[in-house]
């Protein structure tokens, strides 16, 4: 481990930063060092973790370069070069908000703050979307800063989420959703309100729900290198996602698929805009039109995105080969298949409904063409087995009794 010329900094404490260590660590046998503002399960009851820096301002945007610039200095080695990554968006946005300070100390792979504003504001993302041949569901902005009534005409079911999610989980308040699906105009405008009510003054995404359960929604993810080269491509159908109110969106398991013409899509789509670093696309499959419909993009690698790692694509040696090494990489399409899962095998069994899906699911259980990162097994931490057999228990009933 001290041979190695680099030290990972992950920035996170969450199920995503946990990922990212062990892909650390499975591929070169080194416990990184995790900076978060407090201590979670996944992280805290590890061995395969170093160090955990708490930090409770670390989400402040006033202290987040000062505590990082303390713990380079805590971690600079001769010889070593410390690797930033950061595991959520607010994290993620502040590295880059803060590039020119961090560059001093550590060296990362972050698009610049102006495109990151471009992809990151959904207005401005549909508009680049439209501009470069990408579909998207159709969708209203509404200012809640306008005080006028939302009056456009939709289809119902309508789905509402904040344009700024950074700005909106500011505002903590009872009955808080990731996502809403609204009936009728009459409820529309009930959590219009009660969103203002909340003090969030930003834009509101309103728009066409796609018909079609969780294996409709789809993922994928992409690897640009620091000098703007894609060097991997994956493609994935959801399989299950979280059906808990505040959780909505987050993958549990997932089915690694191949469609070149969709994976060549996104690819052209980021290299023309100028994109580096991870990028993780969330779309739809709409049957009415026979499309794919682009939601968003996240500008880092998701909580799901370990399916990269398990197939030979370690998501650490992305960013280690890249930054440490510079080592050029023809791009690759993923072409192999898997199953993701954070979920166990009888909720996969009890809670998916299409058949096709089903059988997938039987057929690489029984290749064992799956796997599940939080059961990684040299992380041996006693308290932590219990912890996940508590939480496998756990999901059986949040399945059961939250149907999204």
């Amino acid at each position: 481990m001290d041979t190695l010329p680099f030290l990972p900094i992950i920035v996170g404490t969450d199920m995503n930063a946990y990922n990212m260590a062990i892909s650390f660590h499975e591929a070169y046998g080194i416990k990184p060092i995790l900076v978060g503002k407090e201590p979670l399960s996944f992280t805290a009851m590890s061995n395969i973790t170093e160090t955990i820096e708490l930090r409770s301002g670390l989400a402040d945007s006033a202290q987040f370069a000062s505590i990082l610039t303390e713990i380079a200095g805590k971690y600079r080695t001769p010889g070593k070069t410390l690797l930033l990554i950061g595991t959520n968006d607010l994290y993620v946005r502040l590295i880059i908000e803060n590039a020119s300070v961090l560059k001093e100390h550590f060296v990362f792979n972050y698009i610049n703050e102006d495109l990151m504003n471009q992809l990151q504001v959904k207005a401005n993302f549909y508009k680049l979307c439209k501009e470069h041949g990408i579909e998207t569901p159709t969708t209203f902005f509404y200012d809640c800063r306008s005080g006028k009534p939302f009056e456009e005409q939709m289809m119902y079911p309508v789905i509402i989420k904040p344009s700024n999610g950074i700005k909106y989980n500011l505002n903590k308040f009872a009955g808080q959703q990731k996502v809403y699906k609204v009936e009728n105009p009459q409820e529309l405008k009930q959590v219009i309100d009660t969103i203002i009510g909340s003090g969030y003054d930003d834009e509101l995404i309103i728009q066409d729900f796609i018909p079609g359960d969780d294996t409709y929604m789809w993922d994928s993810v992409i690897y640009a290198s620091s000098k703007g080269k894609t060097q991997l491509v994956t493609f994935a159908q959801v399989v299950l996602q979280e059906h808990t109110v505040t959780a909505i969106g987050n993958y549990t398991a997932l089915i690694t698929r191949y469609d070149k013409e969709m994976m060549v899509k996104l690819q052209n789509f980021l290299e023309a805009v100028g994109y580096t670093g991870f990028a993780n696309f969330d779309l739809k499959y709409d049957e009415r039109d026979g499309k794919f419909k682009v939601f968003e993009v996240n500008i880092r690698q998701g909580r799901s995105s370990y399916y990269v790692t398990a197939l030979g694509h370690n998501m650490a040696s992305c960013f280690v080969d890249d930054l440490i090494y510079h080592v050029e990489k023809p791009v690759t399409y993923l072409n192999e298949d898997f199953l993701f899962t954070v979920v166990p095998k009888i909720v996969l069994k009890k809670f998916v409904d299409n058949k096709a899906v089903q059988r997938d699911i039987k057929e690489l259980l029984k290749k064992g063409k799956y796997g599940n990162p939080l059961f990684y097994k040299k992380d041996t931490h006693l308290k932590r087995k219990l912890y996940l057999f508590a939480r496998q228990i756990n999901y059986y009933k949040k399945y059961k009794n939250n149907q999204w």
